[in-house]
């Protein structure tokens, strides 16, 4: 409404201001109710309209969907129909084959079946037939049994003898035989064996030695200093004999001065000693300054010397023999045996004249020869220490290559080159050879007279204590032994055995250098006198 409108009204009806506005209002709300239900009204009617056209769309969609579904499933249904008709095909092909195998197993067995019974028949025939042969050869051992007692009883009935009588007579006859035949043969065997062995052995020890020259001087106890004059001996001696007691005590070797002219004896059983109180001396002498204090300095300088020279000897000992990677310290113990001794023999001239034989020798025998040098240079190693630690030198030198080290056959060849272990290879044998070779070469060691003595005493008395021996005698230096036996407890075979007997224990309880001869002699005496 237009204001000219409003203000139209209450003017038309004669009424006031405030009751024309609520007419108004009145109206006005009036109007909006049938506004609000007009809409109302409207909205249901498409409401109504769009629910009904939903229903329509979906009830023509779910027959859609159970058509499609319908068509899927017939489709499904088919496939598996197909399917489980291939699957039907494919098992019925294999129920054919496995019958048809199946009845090849059955015409397999049952032909084993018809074979198994024949070869059943078949043992059955053999197995009587078997039977019957036993009880034939029952019989006939009954017989032969029967027979043999009756050619028994007529044996012994015409001998004279007891079945047990020959028995024992034929035994004690063959051992006889035996015995004789087993000496005659130990005999040759031996013989056959020794000469094959000596010729063998002569030809590659000669050739070991002839390759290997060394020389052997005896070491004596004792070193001797020149003197520029006897004045000198005084100055060594010093004011109340502190030179030579300071000499003695820092050296541990007596000085000797007596009236030899322009000399000074130094006495002492250790070469090392011996060789630093010499140096010193000597140093002293052409310095010309004695005293004590200058002794002790000497000496220590003399000491060091004597190292560096024994390290240089160790060093020229392994370019002598051709071998190299030795442990330094090995060295300097091998260069220690410079001033080591064994009967007289120069400890370490001796190892190398072993290991250049030991080389030598496993050259014939197409063995190791870098090994067996290496061997034969260490075997006596532990000299060098034996008389600072407890022990033989043969644990020592074992002890000191294990130490350091050393090959399995160096330290087996130390532990058995006199015998302590079995040898496990033959380089160990090899060594054992050259030192017995090195040792026994004229000259090159000495014995003392109680050694000798006791070692023919020995020899005597181990070769006495044997059943039927009468007399023995150790001849040639104790190199043979000789046995007068009883004849009466001795036969002439028997004699072969007791000589292998008496060998063999000399093996096991002697120790000698090269090998001992084993005499047997027998002998019958008739004396008669003409009167």
């Amino acid at each position: 409404m237009t204001k000219g409108m409003i203000t139209a009204v209450p003017a038309f009806l004669g009424l006031p201001d405030w009751a024309t506005i609520l007419i108004i209002v009145g109206l006005m709300a009036a109007a909006a109710v049938i506004a609000w239900f007009i809409s109302k009204n409207r909205q249901e009617r498409i409401f109504r309209d769009t629910v009904g056209t939903a229903e329509v769309r979906s009830r023509e969609i779910i027959d859609e969907a159970l058509k499609t579904a319908a068509a899927k499933k017939r489709e499904a249904l088919l496939e598996a129909k197909e399917e489980n008709l291939v699957a039907k095909n494919e098992l019925e092909k294999e129920i054919k084959e496995r019958r048809a195998e199946i009845s090849k197993i059955e015409r397999r067995i049952q032909n084993k079946e018809e074979s198994l019974d024949k070869k059943q028949e078949t043992l059955e025939r053999k197995e009587q037939s078997v039977q019957a042969r036993d009880e034939n050869l029952k019989r006939k051992d009954a017989e032969v049994t029967e027979t043999l007692n009756q050619q028994k009883a007529k044996l012994e009935q015409i001998s004279g003898y007891t079945a047990e009588e020959a028995r024992q007579y034929l035994i004690q006859s063959v051992e006889e035989s035996a015995k004789h035949d087993i000496a005659k043969r130990l005999k040759e065997l031996d013989l056959r064996a020794k000469d094959d062995a000596n010729r063998k052995a002569k030809e590659y020890i000669v050739n070991a030695i002839q390759k290997t020259a060394a020389d052997h001087v005896a070491e004596a106890t004792i070193s001797v200093v020149q003197l520029p004059n006897d004045e000198m001996k005084g100055r060594i001696i010093g004011r109340e004999g502190r030179n030579i007691r300071t000499l003695e005590t820092l050296t541990g070797v007596d000085l000797i001065i007596d009236d030899t002219p322009d000399a000074v004896v130094l006495s002492g059983f250790d070469p090392m000693r011996r060789e630093i109180a010499r140096i010193a001396l000597e140093k002293l002498i052409l310095d010309g300054r004695i005293h004590p204090a200058r002794i002790e300095e000497v000496v220590e300088k003399a000491r060091k010397e004597v190292e560096e020279s024994m390290k240089q000897a160790g060093e020229a000992a392994m370019l002598e023999v051709g071998i190299h990677g030795i442990h330094p310290e090995l060295i300097k113990l091998l260069g220690r045996m410079k001033f080591r001794s064994s009967y007289g023999q120069n400890a370490l001239k001796h190892s190398i004249e072993v290991a250049l034989i030991a080389g030598n020798l496993a050259g014939e025998l197409g063995l190791d020869i870098r090994m067996a040098k290496r061997a034969g240079l260490l075997h006596d190693i532990g000299k060098s220490i034996d008389h600072e630690i407890e022990g033989s030198h043969v644990q020592i030198g074992s002890d000191l290559c294990r130490k350091y080290r050393e090959p399995a056959a160096v330290i087996n060849t130390v532990e058995s080159h006199h015998g302590d272990t079995e040898p496990a290879s033959l380089v160990a044998c090899v060594v054992q050879a050259a030192d017995a070779i090195s040792a026994a070469r004229p000259g090159a060691r000495r014995e003392t007279i109680e050694t000798y003595t006791n070692r023919l005493k020995q020899l005597e008395e181990i070769t006495g204590e044997f059943k039927g021996v009468d007399k023995t005698f150790a001849i040639q230096a104790g190199r043979e032994v000789r046995v007068m036996v009883v004849p009466e407890q001795i036969s002439d075979d028997a004699m072969t055995l007791l000589a292998h007997d008496i060998a063999k224990r000399i093996e096991d309880e002697m120790e000698y250098p090269g090998q001992i001869k084993v005499s047997v002699i027998r002998e019958f005496r008739t004396v008669d006198y003409a009167k």
